[in-house]
């Protein structure tokens, strides 16, 4: 099998060398962003990165004051992202 693909490019590259380095090309452009680290680094920024972020209330006078110590949930820490 490995034989007959080299005979293969071997002879596309003889005859058409264009198309040759084309394919070449698209697949590198496929394969190297899943090969990236910048690939893993943004995965876990996306995932430390929370959706829903807290907001503050408007008060119409009736609600007593939301105050500024009322701990939110935290994601996973981002410390790591500070030693790059």
């Amino acid at each position: 099998m490995a034989s007959r693909l080299s005979t293969f490019i071997k002879n596309t590259w003889g005859k058409e060398p264009m198309l040759v380095v084309s394919f070449t090309i698209v697949g590198l452009t496929v394969l190297l962003p899943i090969l990236s680290p910048e690939t893993k680094y943004s995965i876990v920024i996306n995932e430390a990165t929370p959706y829903n972020y807290p907001v503050s209330l408007q008060g119409n006078g009736n609600m007593p004051t939301m105050h500024s110590y009322r701990q939110y949930p935290q994601g996973p820490s981002l410390d790591w992202l500070k030693s790059l």
